[in-house]
């Protein structure tokens, strides 16, 4: 479990093409030291699991299905990227519950020299983003200010966009979103308790309801 409080503005050093995956070579003095084989490193939000790390430097492998969903798959040497290690249980919860799990990706959309930026994305994904809420860009725990059908802004503060990618990403850039597992979660109970969803149930429901009609129509008429 991450935080989203980006602790290094690394950088890729290699990417080395395997069969249906992609292994990174990235340089993180701060996030490798004391770091073993089978951590776990955030790379631009993406939970990654190290595979070696020496000399400041780590590997990991980026299976198929992460390079489809997120933006890893555009990353080549010399692509600077946002790093985190795992919050420590009990320590600081500085920003908000991230797993490092990419949900999809945005674009930057537009830009403003007051920092605003808003990114368009996908629609699946706009019921779970809320004004005053929390998303992860790129790894990066942020308020929405806006929430649209198809889009949501943000402001970012100049430490973010001095220490983050986020500070040079230009329109048409893709980022990775990560929506808040909490708003997964409430969805998952509001719409399935074991019994189906709540559409099955309605139309089970309803099924029952004018069958009973029915029968109350056919007892009327033999009457």
């Amino acid at each position: 479990m991450f935080t989203g409080i980006v602790e290094e503005l690394g950088e890729v050093v290699a990417v080395e093409e395997l069969p249906g995956a992609a292994r990174l070579r990235l340089r993180g003095p701060l996030v490798t030291e004391g770091a073993r084989h089978g951590e776990s490193i955030a790379v631009n939000g993406v939970c990654l699991t190290v595979v070696e790390a020496s000399g400041g430097e780590f590997t990991a492998d980026v299976i198929g299905e992460t390079l489809a969903r997120s933006s890893l798959g555009a990353l080549t040497a010399g692509s600077r990227v946002n790093l985190e290690r795992p919050m420590a249980l009990g320590g600081r919860l500085d920003g908000h519950l991230v797993q490092g799990h990419v949900d999809g990706t945005g674009t930057i959309a537009e830009r403003t020299a007051d920092g605003t930026v808003r990114i368009q994305l996908p629609p699946e994904l706009a019921k779970y983003i809320v004004e005053k809420g929390s998303i992860t860009v790129d790894g990066v725990s942020l308020t929405v200010v806006e929430a649209g059908d198809a889009h949501f802004t943000v402001s970012l503060i100049p430490t973010t966009l001095e220490l983050t990618t986020l500070g040079v990403k230009q329109l048409g850039d893709p980022v990775n979103l990560e929506v808040d597992v909490l708003a997964k979660y409430v969805e998952r109970l509001l719409t399935h308790d074991g019994s189906g969803t709540v559409a099955q149930r309605a139309a089970h429901e309803d099924r029952a309801v004018h069958g009973d009609r029915a029968v109350h129509d056919d007892k009327e008429a033999v009457r």
